[in-house]
């Protein structure tokens, strides 16, 4: 049996606004960096309602790869840009249930 992936959820919070701006940096960020790191399996963002946050959804094979890409010099450059318009939250792990209709 293959070993589960490790999801990671990274919450954004904005001070006032700027979710467009922060959505096209991330979607940049994943379509030029992120897609082409050892372990990626996919990413999702979820702007959301009240205006002021981004949740990041993706899913990692391993904890390890998750390690690596907060590591890469890649995504080092990016971090400054995104911490300028938002705090960041950030939670990995296993998924340890789930339900659908």
């Amino acid at each position: 049996m293959a070993s589960p992936s490790v999801t990671l959820i990274n919450v954004l919070k904005l001070e006032s606004g700027g979710v467009d701006e922060l959505v096209a940096l991330l979607k940049h960020n994943v379509e030029n960096v992120v897609c082409r790191l050892q372990g990626w399996k996919g990413t999702r963002l979820i702007a959301g309602a009240d205006g002021n946050s981004v949740v990041i959804h993706s899913e990692w094979e391993t904890l390890a790869a998750v390690e690596a890409m907060r590591g890469d010099p890649r995504m080092q450059a990016y971090f400054p840009q995104i911490r300028a318009l938002a705090s960041i939250e950030s939670v990995a792990g296993e998924e340890v249930f789930g339900q659908d209709p």
